[in-house]
Protein backbone atom coordinates (compact mmCIF):
# COMPACT_ATOMS: atom_id res chain seq x y z
CA UNK A 1 0.00 0.00 0.00
CA UNK A 2 1.48 3.00 -0.93
CA UNK A 3 2.40 6.14 1.80
CA UNK A 4 0.01 8.78 2.54
CA UNK A 5 1.94 11.68 4.07
CA UNK A 6 0.38 14.28 6.11
CA UNK A 7 1.49 17.78 7.20
CA UNK A 8 0.45 21.11 8.71
CA UNK A 9 -2.08 18.16 10.83
CA UNK A 10 -4.96 19.70 12.74
CA UNK A 11 -8.38 17.79 13.37
CA UNK A 12 -10.06 19.44 10.45
CA UNK A 13 -7.20 19.19 7.92
CA UNK A 14 -3.66 18.95 7.11
CA UNK A 15 -2.09 22.03 4.78
CA UNK A 16 -0.44 19.18 2.96
CA UNK A 17 -0.65 15.64 1.72
CA UNK A 18 1.89 14.37 -0.23
CA UNK A 19 1.03 10.68 -2.26
CA UNK A 20 2.72 9.22 -5.35
CA UNK A 21 4.75 12.15 -5.89
CA UNK A 22 1.67 14.71 -5.94
CA UNK A 23 1.71 17.33 -3.51
CA UNK A 24 -1.92 18.92 -2.36
CA UNK A 25 -2.16 22.11 -0.24
CA UNK A 26 -5.48 22.83 1.62
CA UNK A 27 -6.57 26.50 1.06
CA UNK A 28 -4.16 28.89 2.17
CA UNK A 29 -5.18 32.42 3.33
CA UNK A 30 -3.34 35.57 4.48
CA UNK A 31 -2.15 35.44 8.25
CA UNK A 32 -2.95 39.30 8.19
CA UNK A 33 -6.22 39.93 7.37
CA UNK A 34 -5.77 43.85 7.64
CA UNK A 35 -3.87 43.75 4.36
CA UNK A 36 -5.65 44.51 0.85
CA UNK A 37 -6.14 41.85 -1.77
CA UNK A 38 -2.78 42.14 -2.87
CA UNK A 39 -1.36 42.02 0.36
CA UNK A 40 -3.65 38.92 1.16
CA UNK A 41 -1.98 37.47 -2.40
CA UNK A 42 1.38 38.46 -1.59
CA UNK A 43 1.43 36.42 1.62
CA UNK A 44 -0.43 33.80 0.33
CA UNK A 45 1.96 32.84 -2.62
CA UNK A 46 4.92 33.36 0.18
CA UNK A 47 2.91 30.38 2.41
CA UNK A 48 2.54 28.13 -1.10
CA UNK A 49 6.37 28.22 -1.96
CA UNK A 50 7.21 27.47 2.07
CA UNK A 51 5.00 24.98 1.98
CA UNK A 52 5.60 23.19 -1.52
CA UNK A 53 9.68 23.41 -0.13
CA UNK A 54 8.97 21.55 2.73
CA UNK A 55 7.35 18.89 0.65
CA UNK A 56 10.31 18.56 -2.13
CA UNK A 57 8.83 20.19 -4.70
CA UNK A 58 8.44 24.09 -5.79
CA UNK A 59 6.25 26.69 -8.10
CA UNK A 60 7.56 25.07 -11.91
CA UNK A 61 5.63 21.89 -10.76
CA UNK A 62 2.55 23.06 -10.29
CA UNK A 63 0.08 21.31 -11.64
CA UNK A 64 -3.39 22.73 -10.78
CA UNK A 65 -4.64 25.94 -8.77
CA UNK A 66 -7.62 26.70 -7.16
CA UNK A 67 -8.73 30.28 -6.52
CA UNK A 68 -11.46 31.93 -4.37
CA UNK A 69 -11.62 35.41 -4.34
CA UNK A 70 -14.34 37.41 -2.07
CA UNK A 71 -15.08 39.90 -4.56
CA UNK A 72 -14.40 38.64 -8.25
CA UNK A 73 -13.76 42.91 -9.32
CA UNK A 74 -10.31 42.13 -7.63
CA UNK A 75 -9.44 39.47 -9.80
CA UNK A 76 -7.08 42.10 -11.82
CA UNK A 77 -5.06 42.90 -8.40
CA UNK A 78 -4.67 39.30 -7.44
CA UNK A 79 -3.73 38.35 -10.89
CA UNK A 80 -1.12 41.01 -11.13
CA UNK A 81 0.43 39.20 -8.18
CA UNK A 82 0.26 35.91 -9.74
CA UNK A 83 1.63 36.23 -13.03
CA UNK A 84 4.72 38.14 -10.96
CA UNK A 85 5.04 34.94 -8.98
CA UNK A 86 4.57 32.36 -11.30
CA UNK A 87 7.32 34.44 -13.49
CA UNK A 88 8.18 32.12 -16.46
CA UNK A 89 7.21 28.91 -14.39
CA UNK A 90 4.89 26.33 -16.01
CA UNK A 91 1.35 27.76 -15.87
CA UNK A 92 -1.19 25.26 -13.85
CA UNK A 93 -4.74 24.70 -15.33
CA UNK A 94 -6.83 27.14 -12.66
CA UNK A 95 -10.12 28.36 -11.86
CA UNK A 96 -10.89 31.74 -10.21
CA UNK A 97 -13.98 32.38 -8.46
CA UNK A 98 -15.95 34.79 -6.34
CA UNK A 99 -16.74 32.90 -3.00
CA UNK A 100 -17.97 33.29 0.56
CA UNK A 101 -15.07 32.77 2.73
CA UNK A 102 -15.49 31.40 6.36
CA UNK A 103 -14.15 34.81 7.68
CA UNK A 104 -15.36 37.96 5.94
CA UNK A 105 -11.65 39.53 6.51
CA UNK A 106 -9.89 36.74 3.86
CA UNK A 107 -10.24 38.28 0.49
CA UNK A 108 -7.95 35.22 -1.62
CA UNK A 109 -7.76 31.66 -0.88
CA UNK A 110 -5.83 29.56 -3.15
CA UNK A 111 -5.80 25.46 -2.94
CA UNK A 112 -2.66 23.98 -5.08
CA UNK A 113 -1.87 20.52 -6.44
CA UNK A 114 1.69 20.02 -7.64
CA UNK A 115 3.95 17.21 -8.45
CA UNK A 116 7.57 16.52 -7.10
Amino acid sequence: MSKITRTGSNPILSSAVEYHNFVFLAGITADDLSQDVTGQTRQVVAKIDSLLEANGTDKTRLLQAQIWLKDIRDRDAMNKVWVEWLGDAGRPARACVQANMADPRHLVEIMITACK
